[in-house]
């Protein structure tokens, strides 16, 4: 208890240097961000994959041999291939999933790839895992707060959440996302209070998340 009131508040790094992602590693930050520009071809691809009104919810678990193993991806949007900018994507996921794999030394991954239609997650909450990647390539981001915003006690209620949108910090399309969770050794009771944005009737979202198995 005395160890946990002595550590500093969580912090978030962001930047547009890819370099920011190694952030995560320091024990004050629950969350780096890379505020990256998406390529137009990727971009492109994306939009198309949304506007094309069909479902999509992808998973798979990526076991490595070492973290500088090429990914099998195959079955991935494979039904896409007449989209411009479908190896472009591809290319990318698996450099993603690169930089995760080399970052925390992984060797098992869980790849979730959705279009979702609705929030998925609306209300604000921590992860039960130890890092999660988080992505939009197209559609709004996710939602997070700074500590502080919101009593950690309340989380999931709905009258606990804050009203004024300011206080609500929202990623974009293209933003990668490194959110510790409350299994990452050290960071218990200290993980990134995030929620899936809410759309609209007619929004879409094409979400990536990574998450370390092993």
């Amino acid at each position: 208890m005395l160890a946990a009131a002595l550590r500093p508040a969580p912090q978030q790094r962001l930047s547009e240097n890819i370099e920011v992602l190694g952030e995560v590693l320091r024990d004050e930050v629950n969350l780096a961000v890379w505020q990256r520009q998406l390529p137009a071809q990727i971009s492109d691809f994306a939009s198309a994959l949304l506007a094309h009104g069909e479902p999509l919810g992808q998973s798979i678990v990526l076991e490595l041999a070492s973290p500088e193993s090429t990914p099998n991806l195959s079955g991935l949007v494979d039904g896409y291939s007449d989209l411009p900018g479908q190896a472009a994507f591809l290319q990318d996921l698996s450099w993603l999933v690169g930089a995760f794999a080399c970052l925390f030394d992984a060797k098992r991954i869980g790849l979730r790839l959705r279009i979702l239609d609705k929030a998925m997650c609306p209300r604000f909450h921590v992860d039960h895992v130890p890092v999660r990647l988080i992505t939009s390539y197209a559609g709004v981001g996710t939602q997070w707060l700074v500590e502080g915003v919101m009593s950690r006690r309340h989380l999931g209620e709905p009258t606990a959440e804050p009203l004024d949108g300011g206080s609500i910090e929202r990623a974009e399309a293209g933003h990668v996302l490194l959110a510790k969770g409350e299994k990452w050794v050290g960071n218990e009771g200290c993980g990134l209070i995030h929620r899936s944005p809410q759309l609209q009737p007619d929004e879409r979202r094409l979400l990536l998340t990574l998450d370390w198995l092993a």
